[in-house]
């Protein structure tokens, strides 16, 4: 190691160069160890440690413009998403940033709020900047890009997506089934806005498995919210409506976690009490779910773990181009029973309408 004399001075930018004559290792070594290519697998993990010590000690930073002319590549990726909602975006981003990071990749985030015009525009303004994949999140592919793409959810029929998907059908057997073993024949089933890409294959499983079940899928106890908005309002309001109509259910299955939270508000400032008049389960289990009141019994989408798998395939595809690549990858849920489901122990209670008697 060298003597502290020859250390560079704090305000002066270190560059490989400088690194290498401070650990006495050739830059081209030194180059492939930060850079953890394939190649480096064979230095000894003594050189290897010298290398990543001295590169710490003197504070050292590549020069990612020099090796992106060098590369053809920006060490960047563009992640587009629909919106930075409460529950669900935060977690998958859990899950994405720690390879990136690792990877010494940086991410470029844009959220086009359900505008068309906004999908189709992102997409290319962000390979403009120079990205070496894009990753999408609840959002739709318009048209095909020549790069990298891994979607999450993913349902796209194209050849340069990698589609991380959860297991839908057995997601909404798990919720419906545990109602039913509970006791529950009215159930409310609520379905997600149109233009989320989950939607559509959630109900088909919802609809297969109350079918499987015996169970019958009223239309007047479906309802569904069409707003761009995932907030717990939306639960609050098809809710509200649908108490005006009607009081003959025992319990709720929701769309995610956050029509969940809004559902038993409504409820509640219905004069009804989540178990005991009716059960409600939600979908997600994102970080609130465990400490809303009462506890969200809920369906598990391991969100972090779709984020960290997406990251992965995305820096896969990127370092290596040419190397075969799953078009989908599918992940299990599971059943998290708390504390808004019970055992049906009786009708919900029908409230009297103004001028008649009770």
């Amino acid at each position: 190691m060298a003597k502290k004399s020859e250390i560079p001075e704090k305000d002066k930018p270190v560059s490989l160069k400088m690194l290498a004559k401070h650990i006495g290792l050739s830059p081209a070594t030194i180059s492939m160890v930060l850079n953890d290519v394939p190649a480096a697998k064979a230095i000894p993990e003594r050189t290897r440690k010298r290398v990543l010590e001295g590169a710490e000690e003197l504070h050292y930073r590549p020069n990612f413009f020099a090796r992106s002319l060098r590369t053809q590549q920006s060490s960047s990726i563009g992640i587009v998403i629909a919106e930075p909602s409460e529950g669900y975006f935060p977690m998958i981003m859990k899950g994405v940033e720690q390879p990136l990071m690792k990877a010494g990749y940086f991410f470029l985030v844009a959220s086009h709020l359900w505008r068309k015009d906004l999908m189709e525009e992102y997409p290319r303004l962000l390979m403009q900047r120079g990205i070496d994949g894009l990753m999408l999140i609840n959002t739709p592919l318009i048209h095909d890009l020549p790069l990298p793409i891994v979607a999450v959810p993913g349902h796209h029929a194209r050849a340069s997506v990698t589609n991380i998907i959860l297991d839908h059908k057995q997601a909404t057997l798990l919720g419906i089934r545990h109602l039913y073993e509970l006791g529950h024949r009215r159930i409310v089933f609520m379905r997600g806005p149109r233009f989320s890409l989950d939607t559509s294959v959630r109900w088909d499983g919802v609809v297969e498995a109350a079918r499987g079940l015996g169970l019958p899928v009223l239309p007047e106890l479906c309802v569904n919210y069409e707003s761009s908005a995932m907030a717990p309002g939306m639960g609050y309001s098809v809710i509200r409506e649908l108490l005006s109509r009607t009081r003959d259910f025992t319990a709720v299955f929701c769309f995610n976690d956050t029509t969940a939270i809004g559902t038993i508000r409504a409820l509640q400032d219905a004069g009804l009490r989540c178990p005991e008049d009716v059960s409600v389960v939600g979908f997600d289990d994102i970080l609130g779910a465990a400490y809303h009141t009462p506890s969200l019994t809920t369906i598990r989408q391991p969100l972090r773990e779709m984020g960290e798998t997406a990251s992965e395939l995305l820096l896969r595809r990127i370092r290596d181009p040419q190397a075969p690549y799953p078009r989908e990858v599918v992940l299990r849920p599971e059943l998290v029973v708390r504390e808004s489901t019970s055992r049906m122990r009786r009708p919900a209670p029908s409230r009297p309408r103004k001028g008649t008697k009770s």
